[in-house]
């Protein structure tokens, strides 16, 4: 028996876990999901608070950068000198620390002695110990006029950006790599183009001033114009060369060549892009007053890491505590069923043919206690009908005629009573391992369970626990083979109303089937009362109507009560499949059920008409009602 019981808790330890592991794994899995979610919107916001501050860094140099030069360009028609320009150049590059250099050039022979062309050029470079300096110079002549710096302003008559890539040539002052410039045509009062003022902006120095503030170690931050060359990368050898779109494959890179799109678009968003193999975060934005986007780039191995980290630390916690949880699971298994085990192997020794074990009274009040209890009580009956049926066969074995029937009827009293016992077995412990384990999940699940599932495991613990105790009480009841005189004589000063008793029992029902529609319809009014008992009344009116709700469609069950000259008839019918007229002869027989399959231990009925016919009424099946069952229960009005 030690290894079966063993074998029987390692089963249910298995089951248990097999089915908590999955709502463990799932719940685990919605969390890491969740948490990988709220990193990565964290990140998001994190990045567009960098951008934006970049961003913002950006516009106030592309507004220093317009504003020096509109402030200035007055002076270049009151000042048309070369010394002028070179100082007014000179002057716009050192008061403005935005901008890296200045250039003014003339349209030709503007200035006869410096021949066809006059640029004047200040440069901002970087000297030895790290401080800025200017440099001016008359820049070496050269054919500037098809410079995009000179020719774009003069072809639109208006001041514009422009973006070019100036790589170190011959001149000898340069500013090189990529360069954006606000460039402006100045004319004379008669409309005549005199010269064009250009303002750089070095994207190189740029992006080394921006990328100093990174949300994570391995971001980067890269701009594209419109067509989406790139002005800022930390591949330096793309820039302008390339474009976002360059060497991507449509079939494998989609998410790059939307971002692409987007930025080139000049919208604004986020997305998860793979860059060059490395799944990403990317922010973009576009530049106001430039027709630039720039977007900061941040890996997700950055952004993951700490997600990561946490991963290898929970991993090795939940093998401890699926281990622990399965110990203890285990042991509370074991605990827990070893009363059930001793009673199953004694029924199982009743079964077959003995009748001399002895089920002591148990100490528990729990629910495995008042099993055990309620089968030492079933099994003192039975071995008390027992010694009856021994008494009777020896009294009756020198009749031959009596012998042949006393031997029939012991034969089947001890087989109902064998399938009384499986039945009781089946029916009681059905409800009670549904509630050991609920009980269970709850004891080693409650922080995790969704809301709604442990109303819903609490709910489905209450109704077994409730069709548990049902049950026993109905075993209970069964036991007495009728009424005491104490009982009968107390039960005639019960006064009871008859609508409040039948409301009552209608609630009783409610609890079990919460969807059942049952209507009351009745000749009595609310004080109008009889004499009798309310216990039995009220138990005969349940079990009635609990049969109606178990075996109907559940929508059709009505009550009526009727009055007549000697007694209140309680009538209550249903629309259902009814009761076969093959089976009305044992529908009121103890341990009796019409169907071997349904719920049930065949008491209900039974104990209905007894407690009705105690009370000095009765309980019978209407034979002309054919749309389910009309039972009526016919109680003296002045018992």
């Amino acid at each position: 028996m030690t290894n079966i019981q063993r074998s029987l808790s390692t089963k249910l330890s298995i089951v248990i876990l097999l089915l908590s592991i999955p709502i463990f794994l799932i719940v685990l899995g919605v969390l890491y999901n969740q948490s990988r979610r709220i990193i990565r919107t964290e990140a998001v916001g994190r990045a567009n608070s960098v951008l934006n501050t970049t961003l913002q860094r950006i516009s106030r140099n592309i507004s220093a950068i317009e504003t020096a030069t509109n402030s200035n360009d007055w002076l270049i028609l009151k000042y048309l000198q070369p010394d002028s320009l070179l100082n007014l150049t000179h002057r716009i590059v050192q008061v403005n620390s935005h901008v890296d250099g200045c250039s003014i050039s003339t349209e030709p022979d503007v200035f006869p002695q410096y021949g066809r062309y006059f640029s004047a050029y200040s440069i901002r470079e970087k000297t030895a110990n790290g401080t800025d300096s200017v440099t001016t110079v008359i820049e070496e002549q050269y054919e500037y006029f098809d410079k995009i710096w000179y020719k774009t302003p003069r072809d639109l008559k208006k001041a514009c950006w422009v973006d070019f890539f100036d790589d170190v040539d011959s001149l000898e002052v340069t500013l090189s790599g990529m360069i954006s410039s606000y460039c402006k045509p100045i004319y004379d009062t008669s409309g005549r183009l005199v010269a064009v003022i250009s303002t750089d902006l070095s994207m190189e120095r740029l992006s080394k001033h921006i990328s100093q503030e990174k949300p994570y170690p391995n971001s980067y931050f890269m701009m594209v114009d419109k067509e989406g060359h790139f002005f800022i990368h930390p591949d330096t050898t793309r820039l302008f060369k390339e474009t976002i779109f360059s060497g991507v494959d449509p079939r494998t890179q989609s998410e790059l060549i939307t971002l692409g799109y987007e930025m080139t678009k000049g919208n604004k968003g986020s997305m998860s892009v793979i860059i060059d193999g490395v799944p990403s975060i990317v922010c973009y934005q576009p530049v106001p007053g430039a027709s630039w986007s720039l977007a900061l780039v941040c890996p997700d191995s950055d952004v993951l890491a700490g997600y990561h980290k946490l991963s290898y630390i929970l991993g090795p916690l939940f093998i401890i505590g699926l281990l622990a949880f399965l110990l203890l699971c285990y042991r509370s298994v074991a605990h827990t069923i070893r009363p059930i085990n001793t009673l199953l192997d004694k029924t199982q020794s009743i079964t077959e043919g003995n009748m001399e074990i002895h089920i002591p009274q148990s100490q528990r009040e729990d629910a495995v206690g008042r099993l055990q209890n309620s089968f030492a009580t079933m099994l003192r009956f039975l071995l008390f009908h027992m010694g009856s049926v021994r008494y009777t066969t020896e009294q009756t074995r020198q009749r031959n005629e009596e012998l042949v029937e006393a031997t029939r009827l012991a034969e089947e009293a001890d087989h109902q009573k064998v399938i009384f016992i499986q039945n009781v077995s089946h029916q009681i412990r059905t409800p009670l391992n549904i509630i050991m384990g609920f009980a269970q999940v709850l004891n080693d699940g409650s922080d995790v369970l969704p809301e709604e599932e442990r109303k819903f495991i609490t709910n489905t613990m209450s109704y077994n626990a409730r069709l548990l105790n049902r049950m026993v009480l109905m075993l209970f009841d069964s036991s007495d083979t009728g009424l005491s005189e104490e009982l009968l004589r107390s039960a005639k000063h019960d006064t009871v109303p008859c609508n409040e008793v039948v409301r009552e029992a209608i609630s009783y029902i409610k609890i079990y089937y919460p969807d059942v529609n049952i209507t009351l319809n009745t000749e009595y009014l609310d004080d109008s009362f009889i004499h009798t008992s309310r216990l039995y009344l009220m138990r005969s009116l349940r079990e009635i109507l609990y049969n109606s709700a178990k075996y109907s469609d559940g929508k059709h069950i009505s009550i009526f009560i009727a009055d007549t000259p000697t007694s209140v008839r309680f009538i209550v019918q249903d629309t259902g499949k009814g009761i076969a007229e093959a089976d009305r002869d044992r529908m009121f027989k103890f341990f009796t059920k019409i169907d071997d399959l349904s719920e049930g231990l065949g008491l209900g009925l039974p104990l209905s008409k007894r407690h009705a016919r105690n009370l000095g009424g009765d309980l019978y099946l209407d034979e002309d009602y054919h749309a389910g069952c009309r039972f009526i229960l016919e109680i003296p009005q002045d018992n």
